[in-house]
């Protein structure tokens, strides 16, 4: 099956690079209109420049296709607004947004000074914010929208150093368990993308091989799924080396004591019991939570949990 994107309008955060560039491209390629963005800083966020979107519309254009580039900061969102608004008068609408922009600045938790994790944190969730917003309304007139979020294994699972980062990329994933769900009504399909490639993030970080392994461009399949008009919705699709998995937030049955005012130590020694995988559930929406702990609890049937 060819996933054909024609007269599709799609915005890419953080495409003068790495694995925003080629989503760009293979959105492009694919027929798409497309957006470029990208502040042009540094990877700690500091700088701008357009240089790096234009070069990226240029290969596009080069290729046959249509782009734009454009050089808002997604921590603004009157430049978000703007930058939506351009494409909207250039080609009627946003159809996919892929917001893909991001910054580092890594220290222990220790060593970190709290102006980092803000700025991470503005920058990745915020930042994701402020396109998403951007673009809803106009997604839910047109009674249709791609939208793809970018987390993280480092959000997902922790990696040492990167405090700020993970909760930002964590906190992608809480924002689009809501969206996918107030999306489904207007064909919003809300997705997130847990990449890993070798981008200028990497650099110094890995042997050669394995970087080279890490092609940014084996990514962009997951990308390019996520924009189709079947794709799927509140799906956490993680990416790498021509590899793809999804990640899911699981619920064990886990026990009942009810209540017994030694729950506390009970707890502790039945924790082999809390984290039996067997009959694990992977919760429709937060509600349900509250629904199997009244279960366990003796309520038959549960309502507006």
């Amino acid at each position: 099956m060819t996933i054909d994107l024609k007269n599709k309008v799609a915005i890419v955060t953080g495409a003068g690079g790495g694995l925003g560039r080629e989503h760009a491209l293979a959105l492009a390629k694919r027929g798409a209109k497309v957006m470029v963005n990208d502040l042009g800083g540094a990877v700690d966020g500091k700088g701008s420049s357009l240089a790096a979107a234009q070069k990226v519309v240029d290969e596009i254009r080069a290729a046959g296709g249509e782009a734009m580039a454009n050089g808002a900061s997604v921590t603004e969102f009157d430049q978000v607004e703007a930058m939506v608004a351009e494409a909207t008068s250039a080609w009627g609408g946003v159809d996919i947004l892929v917001a893909n922009a991001g910054i580092l600045r890594d220290k222990s938790f220790a060593k970190m000074a709290l102006e980092d994790f803000r700025t991470v944190f503005d920058v990745h969730v915020m930042g994701t914010v402020n396109c998403v917003k951007a673009v809803w309304q106009g997604m839910r007139d047109r009674q249709y929208g791609r939208i793809i979020l970018t987390t993280s294994s480092t959000g997902l699972y922790g990696n040492f150093g990167q405090a700020n980062y993970g909760a930002a990329k964590m906190a992608v994933v809480g924002l689009m368990n809501t969206l996918a769900l107030e999306g489904v009504k207007y064909n919003i399909k809300v997705n997130c993308l847990a990449p890993a490639a070798a981008t200028r993030m990497l650099e110094g970080l890995m042997p050669d091989a394995q970087l080279e392994a890490l092609d940014p461009a084996l990514v962009s399949p997951a990308v390019i799924a996520l924009a189709a008009q079947d794709a799927p919705t509140k799906m956490i699709l993680c990416a790498g080396a021509g590899s793809f998995e999804v990640a899911q937030v699981t619920l064990t049955q886990g026990v009942h004591f009810g209540p017994d005012e030694d729950a506390a130590a009970q707890l502790l020694a039945h924790i082999d019991q809390l984290t039996d995988a067997r009959g694990q559930l992977i919760p429709a929406d937060g509600r349900e939570q509250g629904s199997l702990e009244l279960k366990k609890a003796g309520f038959s049937a549960v309502e507006d949990v």
